[in-house]
């Protein structure tokens, strides 16, 4: 198990300087495997969801606080690879964040890209890689494997190695479980669909989508919804290949996000962007797809200005921290949206 500290480092560095600092005070970012918190984690080959690779391991895990900055009361839990300048992000808003390990290999050995044999299929497998529950014919994912229980398992290790960190407020009044109601779900691309797909059937604060959800062939985005739909905020550039197929906004209007304000493109409009939770970009990506595709979160194909700043970062606030009762103004569906995704796209 590896731990990283930083705070010991900043406690020597005030030593040295002779400047007061608590060791409870500063920015912490830690990792453990999650075979080595809970022993009930296993491999799925499978379905290439392994521990090690190579002789490397591959459940490593990813946790940031910052304890200098006034605490938001929320966890978000990162549904894809661990992006530091993004938990440094989420940290300096007064976020916690985790990365976990969860069973995600399915995806590339089960879906070719053409439409599944209905139209529940990929939902089922999210489902069920998400809360551990049976839900699928296709996949067994045990609860240990899931999102859910290993965000608990990981919290719950964090709590004890690191409780200046504030991970008890996360946790049930008898450390069982999870208080999902202080969650964040937050994903890309693929982590974003199964964090939407997660948040249809448990109750968090809210889900943040960057370029997506996807599934353009199933229906789980218009089943009833645990976490109520003005809880859900998308974030998706106009050149990515899934909102140009209307892959994005045919899941934003299956899920009701036109209820609470239109479209709006943040580089031509300023925060809080009338309060919608619909966030697009046409910021310069050079015409690359793939680039705009991960563009829309913090990192190497982030947008920056002519000073070095990156573009969107009042966009990122506004996702992770806009207070959930501000909605915009409803507006209709946009019937120019290609919804059903098994017929032929009609010209428009």
């Amino acid at each position: 198990m590896k731990i990283i500290r930083i705070h010991r480092f900043l406690v020597i560095l005030a030593i040295a300087s002779c400047t007061p600092l608590l060791a409870s005070e500063g920015k912490f970012d830690l990792t453990a495997r999650a075979s080595a918190i809970d022993p009930q984690v296993k491999a799925h080959p499978e379905i290439d969801f392994l521990l090690e690779k190579d002789g490397k391991p591959q459940d490593v895990e990813h946790a940031c606080v910052d304890t200098r900055v006034a605490s938001q009361g929320k966890l978000v839990i990162w549904l894809m690879g661990y992006n530091k300048d993004l938990f440094d992000h989420l940290s300096g808003y007064g976020l916690n964040a985790i990365q976990v390990h969860y069973a995600n290999g399915w995806f590339s050995k089960l879906y070719s890209g053409a439409p599944p044999p209905d139209d529940l299929f990929l939902s089922n497998i999210r489902l069920e890689a998400a809360t551990g529950v049976d839900a699928s014919r296709a996949v067994d994912i045990p609860k240990p494997d899931s999102v859910a229980e290993r965000s608990y398992q990981f919290v719950r290790w964090l709590d004890h190695e690191n409780p200046q960190g504030g991970w008890k407020q996360f946790l049930t009044p008898d450390g069982k479980g999870l208080l999902w109601e202080k969650v964040i779900l937050a994903g890309i691309s693929h982590g974003s669909t199964t964090a939407a797909r997660m948040a249809k059937a448990v109750r968090v604060d809210r889900v943040v989508m960057f370029s997506g959800p996807r599934d353009q062939y199933e229906v789980w985005q218009k089943l009833p919804s645990a976490t109520p739909e003005n809880r859900f905020f998308g974030f998706s550039h106009v050149l990515d290949e899934g909102w140009r197929g209307d892959h994005y906004p045919r899941s934003w209007q299956m899920m009701g996000l036109q209820k609470f304000g239109p479209v709006v493109n943040v580089d031509h409009a300023a925060a809080p962007y009338g309060n919608t939770r619909q966030l697009i970009t046409d910021a310069n990506v050079k015409g690359d797809p793939k680039r705009a595709h991960s563009s829309v979160i913090p990192g190497g194909s982030a947008v920056k200005d002519a000073s070095g700043k990156y573009v969107h970062e009042e966009a990122w606030r506004y996702l992770f921290t806009h207070p959930i009762e501000e909605t915009g103004e409803p507006v209709p569906a946009d019937s120019k949206v290609w919804m059903d995704q098994r017929k032929e796209r009609l010209p428009r």
